[in-house]
């Protein structure tokens, strides 16, 4: 074979499954076809039902919407009565045509038979997903409870340290359900409209993630009586409430590993735990299977166990039918069975079918997103790429947009738009500390957080310039104190809020690369024959660009100067601009 003349066979694929293949409603099957990158001039699918079995195929344009420096990505929706039968013809950029099934490429059409055909055999209803409505037009406030403001001194723990104080692991500062209250106002003007609190049940810590009983608040953040009224005051504000669900272990002091530890074998709980030997010990490692193997505060329960699962279960639909809350966070959710999480999906949507449920995986989380589990994660590798390009500037453009792409390509288009783009969290290490302090670093991370695909995810205080290192660092106390706030920042968080709320294209639109090189990422999101270029400049250096499609456009950020000479695009240094 002559190198660069045949096609890169190799890099062609498609499956009859998600994210390949997935129903948009009851007869819309969306169809994406994976090429090597700048491989393919032209891409076609004929399709017809897959009963019809000497009928004519109908044929249709694929459309290139995502590149990279390794992958092409072509898409289209075809339409016909729930039942699909199809295949590929394309045409490379040296003219060579081949059609590609399911049984491999051939250089004639196949035969008018279904055999190697790619199949969809059915659109069956319970198969649509559809992440809940309110989510494309959702931005998520992280809290945690105890570090955020305390409202009633009256439950503050008895070692209780003074507010603003470097946090150690088991210190308590006393923030709680009321001091979220008290502040509510604050929320709303920032332009919010969901809040997650990490877990609130009763527990002895102060990050709440060994529960000692998941059916009581923690009386130094409240009780039930005060999480309702949290929640009817945010709901009244248009904000909703998403809690943390804690069920991949429990607390050393729940009920049933107590009754484990007092009679051993004879517990009717002992298999809802895996427990080594007995007596139960701590040192100096557990004699059970805890967290992370040896954090004994955290033993691991058996969801396999169906006294466990419905014990779990139960604990689920009670907080949305006690409170009404508008969903859950699920801590861990990676090390729990997807027989479990399939059975959760089911009782959290009957009891509030626009619930949300949002897993915590910190790395590919298809397996959990193919509609039948979560609608959403908390989006770990979006963090770690803005992190890399924007923060500490490791990676360059290039790099930054494959490793966008491809996450992006590894979803359903309605799971991408429910995920929690966030850019730290109470695990990580704040995003302004890991910019050095650098702040116009985190703004230009931000414009492409809240112009991208899914929803903007904010940890609290850092609309306010908070700084802190990993765990407990990052889980300093909120600075509520205006003249140690970097208000300047916190009024850019409130224009990036403002703008995707006024601007369709950035909640509901298509997302597709325009430039990635040179320390530049540009990109147009378009919705209705409206459209929005977004060009961030991520580098210490003035670029000038040939751009298409920018003519007439305004810059409705005004972050820094750009001048628009025809297709030729001049940018400054550190600069990002929305144009419209």
């Amino acid at each position: 074979m002559r190198k660069g003349y045949y096609m890169i066979r190799q890099a062609v694929y498609h499956k009859s499954d998600v994210p390949f293949a997935y129903p948009l409603n009851k007869d819309e099957l969306h169809i994406v076809l994976r090429t090597a990158s700048s491989d393919i001039k032209k891409c076609y699918i004929f399709y017809r039902d897959r009963y019809d079995w000497m009928g004519k195929f109908k044929v249709k344009e694929m459309f290139l919407t995502q590149s990279n420096e390794l992958f092409d990505y072509y898409e289209t929706t075809i339409k016909l009565n729930k039942k699909f039968a199809y295949f590929f013809y394309l045409i490379s950029n040296r003219n060579e045509k081949v059609y590609y099934t399911e049984s491999g490429f051939y250089q004639r059409r196949p035969e008018n038979s279904f055999h190697g055909f790619f199949q969809y055999p059915y659109i069956c209803d319970m198969d649509v997903f559809f992440a809940p409505k309110w989510t494309s037009d959702c931005i998520v406030y992280q809290i945690f409870p105890d570090r955020f403001n305390n409202g009633d001194k009256s439950n503050d723990p008895e070692n209780v340290r003074p507010w603003g104080e470097k946090p150690e692991s088991t210190t308590f500062f006393g923030g709680d359900i009321q001091g979220i209250i008290d502040k509510v106002e604050y929320l709303k003007d920032l332009g919010i409209n969901a809040i997650y609190m990490t877990p609130i049940f009763l527990s002895p810590s102060t990050h709440k993630y060994n529960t000692t009983d998941y059916y009581k608040i923690d009386p130094h953040f409240g009780d039930t009586h005060k999480a309702k009224e949290l929640i009817d005051k945010c709901h009244k504000n248009g904000i909703r409430v998403i809690f943390d669900a804690v069920f991949n272990h429990c607390g050393y002091d729940f009920f049933a590993f107590q009754d484990v530890i007092k009679n051993g074998k004879d517990s009717k709980y002992w298999d809802w735990f895996n427990i080594y030997e007995w007596p139960i010990k701590t040192t100096p490692i557990p004699s059970y299977e805890a967290f992370a193997d040896h954090e004994w505060r955290m033993p691991k329960l058996m969801t396999k166990n169906p006294d466990v699962q419905e014990y779990l279960l139960n604990v689920a639909e009670y907080w949305i039918k006690e409170v009404d809350i508008d969903g859950w966070r699920l801590d861990v959710a990676n090390e729990i069975d997807h027989h479990f999480w399939r059975r959760f999906r089911e009782i959290v949507k009957k009891a509030k079918h626009d619930a949300i449920i949002v897993g915590e995986v910190m790395h590919d989380a298809s397996p959990w997103l193919y509609g039948d589990q979560f609608d959403s994660v908390m989006n770990y590798p979006f963090k770690n790429a803005l992190v890399d390009f924007f923060a500490k500037r490791r990676i360059d453009a290039k790099r930054f947009n494959t490793i966008i792409t491809e996450h992006l390509m590894r979803h359903m288009d309605g799971v991408n738009r429910a995920m929690l783009n966030l850019i730290g969290s109470h695990d990580t290490e704040r995003f302004l500390t890991m910019c050095n302090g650098m702040v116009v670093r985190m703004k230009l991370a931000l414009v492409f957080q809240f112009t991208y695909i899914g929803v903007p995810y904010i940890y609290y205080g850092d609309e306010v310039g908070m700084v802190g290192g990993y765990d407990p660092d990052c889980r300093r106390c909120m600075i509520w104190n205006e003249e140690k706030q970097n208000l300047k920042l916190f009024n850019f968080y409130k224009t990036l809020i403002s703008l995707r709320k006024e601007n369709e294209e950035l909640r509901y639109g298509t997302y597709k690369t325009l430039y990635a090189r040179d320390g530049i990422i540009s990109f147009k999101r378009e919705y209705k024959g409206k459209s929005i270029i977004v060009i961030i400049n991520d580098s210490s250096k003035e670029h000038s660009i040939l751009l298409n499609g920018v003519q007439g456009k305004l810059d409705i950020l005004g972050m820094g100067k750009i001048k628009i000479r025809g297709k030729i695009v001049s940018l400054e240094p550190n600069c990002a601009y929305i144009l419209k």
